[in-house]
């Protein structure tokens, strides 16, 4: 069915099909959901009689072998190490667009954030270690430091409207300082000895790549293979190879290259040609669609273009894909009474929404921030106790910190303290946000 008036595209039936699913695609709450429902699998079959094949594979040996050259590893360590990178390039657009863009821009703005993320950092980090320094699981420390975001986005769509605009702004803004924070954990505290001629290597394609962006190159191919390049050389410096992915992600220009006024001339002088008479007999008709193909591209940034494309495969992927290969641990209830479960529980359940709240306190006491609009301090501390849902970043941190029965025991514990951290957020904000339409009684 052509649609000739409207200036739309024409339909195809097959839209119909795969139009709902790009929809869905595009439901911030949906990657939560297709996340818990990979994790609940995970904790299923790795507890079943399907156990050892399921925790196994895993375990499979995967890689390239040149010559006398191989890059052998399990299929966990490459959705981890690699998979992995995606997903922080991924952070590293939003930390860059909320700098350059959105709410981190103006200080007077990001000051509540910083300063909630930064107690939510330090408090549970600093629990964890009165539990446990000195002790065997103390290189844990990191665990209950960040935030899942996306299991954040799905516990405040359970309440809709009813969470204030201010609070969403808020949790997101603290999630993306939070996984600054985590960044700098991983790269300072999760580093093993140091290949200093691959490092090398990688500051010199982290190099070659800004100069390509300053001499106005805007190829996807060309900086994925130097971005390959660098992931590479980081992975062999001994720097975790997920922070190739950050820096990456910081480096990409954040504003387009045709502003909206430069554009409309650009589309008005193209509207002429294309509805022009001799434009059927015009030999250069394919040249003339790739200009304004290109043009049309140059009006979104970089970074807004690839945010737009990877967050959908990173949230219904390689997200999913990496709970799939970390959350399966075999679970009794004796492990939550395991020291290191129960300080990463305390640390994410207690630590966070302390930190948080406390922290937050002292930026408005002392004037530099102030609460937005609809956010009571009840409101802040039902915020609080969701910023506790760890999951991602904490089992990811857990796989570098700690091995064996420590990190099983780190991986239950991760596990119950989102579950409780989830029920207590959305039963706070249940009680303490005003019901629909309560507002125009």
């Amino acid at each position: 069915m052509a649609d000739t008036g409207s200036g739309q595209l024409p339909r195809r039936p097959v839209d119909r099909v795969v139009g709902p699913f790009v929809r869905f695609l595009h439901v911030e709450a949906a990657s939560g959901v297709v996340l818990l429902l990979c994790t609940i699998a995970a904790l299923i079959v790795a507890n079943s009689r399907w156990a050892d094949g399921f925790l196994g594979f895993w375990d499979t040996r995967v890689g390239l072998r040149v010559g006398s050259w191989e890059m052998v590893h399990s299929l966990k360590h490459w959705i981890n190490d690699g998979l992995m990178a995606v997903f922080f390039f991924v952070i590293g657009l939003e930390v860059k667009r909320e700098i350059v863009l959105g709410q981190l821009r103006d200080m007077r703005r990001a000051s509540l954030p910083i300063a909630a993320a930064i107690g939510g950092m330090v408090v549970p980090a600093g629990a964890y270690l009165a539990l446990q320094g000195g002790k065997a699981g103390a290189d844990g420390w990191g665990i209950p430091m960040a935030t899942d975001i996306a299991f954040v986005v799905g516990c405040m769509a359970v309440l809709g409207s009813r969470i204030p605009p201010g609070l969403r702004i808020l949790l997101l803004s603290l999630a993306i300082a939070d996984d600054i924070g985590a960044i700098l954990v991983i790269a300072i505290g999760y580093t093993d000895e140091i290949s200093q001629t691959a490092l090398l290597l990688a500051c010199c394609g982290v190099g070659a790549i800004w100069l390509l962006t300053r001499i106005g190159v805007r190829s996807v191919p060309v900086y994925t293979v130097f971005g390959a390049g660098v992931w590479l050389a980081f992975h062999e410096s001994g720097v975790h190879a997920t922070i190739a992915g950050v820096i990456l992600g910081l480096m990409t220009p954040a504003r387009p290259l045709l502003g909206k006024g430069l554009y409309a001339q650009v589309a008005q002088r193209a509207g002429r040609v294309f509805s022009g008479e001799g434009w059927a007999a015009d030999k250069h008709r394919a040249q003339k669609v790739r200009d304004m193909e290109h043009a049309t591209r140059e009006t979104l940034s970089p970074l807004e273009r690839l945010e737009s494309r990877l967050h959908p495969w990173v949230g219904f992927v390689i997200m999913p894909v990496f709970a799939l290969a970390n959350a399966g641990v075999t679970v009794q209830l004796s492990d939550f009474g395991d020291p290191v479960a129960a300080a990463v529980m305390v640390g994410l359940v207690i630590g966070k929404p302390v930190g948080i709240v406390f922290f937050a306190w002292l930026a408005v006491r002392i004037g530099v921030a102030a609460l937005p609009q609809g956010v009571s301090w009840g409101v802040m501390a039902g915020g609080g106790c969701l910023a506790g849902i760890g999951f991602t970043m904490a089992l990811f941190i857990a796989g570098l910190a700690l091995e064996g029965d420590l990190l099983n025991a780190a991986k239950v514990g991760t596990l119950g303290a989102s579950a409780v951290a989830a029920a207590l957020g959305i039963t706070l904000l249940v009680l303490l946000l005003p019901k629909p339409g309560a507002a125009e009684q």
